[in-house]
């Protein structure tokens, strides 16, 4: 099995961070708009990406400040099926540091090489809300 993994700081407090990835408007700022969004452990999330991808994502572990845990169940890109998506957080002098995974994937194929890409965006993106209060959605995006 394989997995994306990223590293990221973002200087705001991790209480802050933790808030956005756990929230619809969060979510909505950094991630897509188009998006049910509830934030209890077993909720199933629905995320849309245009009109062609739609992912029903489960929380699967909330631990407050600390991580955040997801498990793709459906999917319209199906080797998102099964594979869980983790953010790992840590303050470091009112400074928060992410330790990102998309993992469980059964192959390198093109679409784990493009999320890769669209991975890093998002935490650009994260990063940018969080500190500039202006994040990049799906929606707002000029490139994929």
């Amino acid at each position: 099995m394989s997995s994306i993994e990223h590293f990221q700081i973002v200087n705001i407090p991790v209480q802050n961070v933790y808030e956005v990835l756990t929230t619809k408007k969060g979510l909505s700022e950094i991630w897509t708009n188009d998006l049910n969004f509830n934030n209890e452990i077993g909720a199933i999330n629905v995320f849309r990406f245009g009109e062609r991808d739609e992912s029903k994502i489960r929380v699967e572990e909330l631990v407050v400040n600390k991580k955040v845990v997801w498990k793709c169940i459906e999917s319209d890109e199906p080797e998102w099926i099964n594979t869980t998506i983790s953010f790992d957080l840590e303050e470091n002098n009112e400074k928060t540091e992410i330790i990102f995974r998309h993992a469980n994937w059964q192959d390198i194929t093109t679409c784990f090489r493009s999320c890769n890409y669209n991975w890093a965006i998002f935490l650009y993106s994260l990063k940018q809300y969080c500190e500039e209060g202006k994040g990049i959605s799906y929606q707002t995006r000029k490139f994929l």
